[in-house]
């Protein structure tokens, strides 16, 4: 696994987003020091659960949903 400074990840951040589309991952460091690590979503990593849009056209209004919940 590769190590990238967080100043070049921001400043080359479309070229790191396609390497991990193809499958590369990267530790991201600052100061020496790792602060997380970005890799490519597993296939299943989403699953739908209700889709919104379905329900009413448009989707439904974030505020009206929590006050149902």
């Amino acid at each position: 696994m590769t190590q990238i400074g967080l100043k070049e990840l921001r400043e080359n951040v479309d070229k790191f987003a396609k390497k991990v589309q193809k499958g590369d991952e990267f530790i991201i460091m600052r100061k020496s020091t790792p602060l997380f690590k970005i890799s490519p979503l597993a296939n299943d990593a989403w699953e739908e659960v209700i889709d919104f849009t379905k329900i009413q056209k448009g989707g439904v209004d974030i505020d009206e949903l929590l006050t149902r919940l």
